[in-house]
């Protein structure tokens, strides 16, 4: 992969804490499928590095043995990998249509509308990134919402949302 510049990327320097990681990931895995540990691989990348870079992805390929286009697809498929950094804390709020049509729509706009920016945008602080995102397999609590991928949150009317906001703006101060 080459950034729009058409220079070379290099691949990213892995720790050797790192690659320890990986290697229980592939573990799990039969020797001659190691490629099946593509995505607990990205995840374990994008915790320590906070989103999933170009020479993140060409570190995943060259220690997986895969091309690189075949990480990327991987990263660009699911909304869960970060292809830009974010902020201190990732919004996903399911706009899905069950979420949509329960408030998930009007949940992401007063969300906009709170932090001041965009679908797609981090806050000049850094601290939060709002995004829309797909089904999260919790349609009856909708409007539903993650938090950095890990963290559910249901039944999120305006009032919870700006409960939310206002506990995590407070942790991102501490």
């Amino acid at each position: 992969m080459s950034s729009a510049n058409h220079t070379p990327v290099q691949a990213l320097a892995l720790s050797e804490a790192t690659r320890a990681r990986f290697a229980r990931e592939v573990a799990k895995f039969p020797a001659d499928q190691k490629q099946s540990a593509v995505m607990p691989i990205l995840s374990i990348l994008q915790q320590e590095q906070g989103w999933v870079s170009p020479e993140g992805e060409l570190a995943v390929a060259e220690y997986l043995g895969m091309p690189v286009m075949a990480v990327h697809e991987v990263t660009t498929f699911y909304n869960m990998y970060n292809q830009k950094p974010v902020g201190q804390f990732k919004l996903n709020v399911c706009t899905n249509l069950p979420c949509q049509l329960r408030g998930g729509l009007k949940a992401l706009q007063h969300l906009e509308g709170k932090l001041g920016v965009h679908a797609g945008e981090t806050t000049a602080d850094g601290v939060f990134t709002l995004q829309p995102s797909e089904c999260q397999g919790a349609c009856a609590d909708a409007p539903v919402m993650l938090v950095n991928d890990r963290h559910m949150c249901s039944f999120m009317s305006n009032e919870k949302l700006d409960q939310l906001i206002d506990s995590l703006r407070t942790a991102a101060k501490a």
